[in-house]
């Protein structure tokens, strides 16, 4: 293990993240990988629960004007880069992490718990697409037991009376592994939540991951990926919902370019 990684993993193992950083890109406390996925083995093998978040611009943009979200995030106990401008930025304060969108970890996680026997929970998208993803999971990882999905209703509030229940049935279940799919900010708010009703949980904020998994939405190619342009492919396919989003993302961009160049360049910001 390098440096970066074993003083990061010390990091990861606390209970969140504690207060804002000056930099939101220092927020990510697991750089690799292979260091997340050891680290989470290991608290699924000790049933020590934790809320994992994927960072990208677009929660930078709501972490700023959003503070429950923000509160949701200062819970979360691993966080990791999940978008090219994330890693770039970290570059080029002088602290590079890998690329580990949400939407692939599903399955290396899935296959973690299949071999240490640990219970996989749903909660969110709809009832056809949990169906679904948790076939296609059971049938690629032999052992794997998906004990509960719950998908919500609109309006669904990660604060209220329902979302407690939620978390408490899948306690209940036994469900040590729990991927959400709610969407940001809601996911990221029921993973800090779900550190204290329901403490023996690993929580997974995965967005539209499941709905991959399920075949029922289309991840850009894999060459569009790796020209990092999966967010113009995301826009192409929904304008009316994305195209907000992403100029939000745009003007908010330069700013941090500049934060994270005076980082790596003076150790202006974000020292840790």
């Amino acid at each position: 293990m390098s440096g970066t990684d074993a003083e990061q993993a010390g990091r990861a193992s606390g209970p969140g993240n504690g207060p804002s950083p000056a930099h939101p890109a220092d927020r990510i406390n697991v750089a690799s990988r292979a260091r997340l996925l050891a680290e989470v083995e290991d608290r699924l093998q000790q049933a020590r629960g934790f809320a994992l978040a994927t960072l990208n611009l677009d929660h930078v943009v709501k972490l700023v004007r959003d503070p429950q979200f923000a509160a949701a995030y200062d819970a979360q106990d691993i966080v990791v880069a999940d978008g090219n401008p994330i890693v770039w930025l970290r570059r080029l304060a002088g602290k590079p992490v890998e690329l580990i969108p949400g939407s692939e970890l599903i399955s290396p996680l899935a296959a973690i718990a299949a071999r240490n026997g640990v219970p996989v929970a749903f909660l969110g998208s709809r009832d056809e697409v949990l169906e679904a993803a948790a076939k296609r999971l059971e049938d690629d990882h032999p052992g794997l037991k998906i004990v509960t999905r719950i998908s919500p209703p609109m309006g669904y509030d990660p604060d209220g009376e329902a979302a407690a229940a939620d978390l408490a049935r899948l306690a209940g279940d036994g469900a040590g592994l729990c991927f959400l799919a709610l969407g940001a900010p809601k996911q990221e708010r029921l993973a800090a939540r779900g550190r204290d009703l329901a403490p023996r949980t690993g929580f997974v904020s995965v967005g539209a991951g499941l709905d991959f998994i399920a075949g029922h939405q289309r991840r850009a190619p894999r060459w569009v990926r790796k020209l990092a342009m999966e967010w113009l492919w995301r826009m192409a396919s929904n304008p009316r919902r994305l195209a907000g989003r992403y100029a939000a993302c745009a003007l908010t961009l330069p700013g941090l370019v500049v934060q994270s160049y005076a980082a790596g360049r003076y150790g202006l910001a974000g020292e840790e």
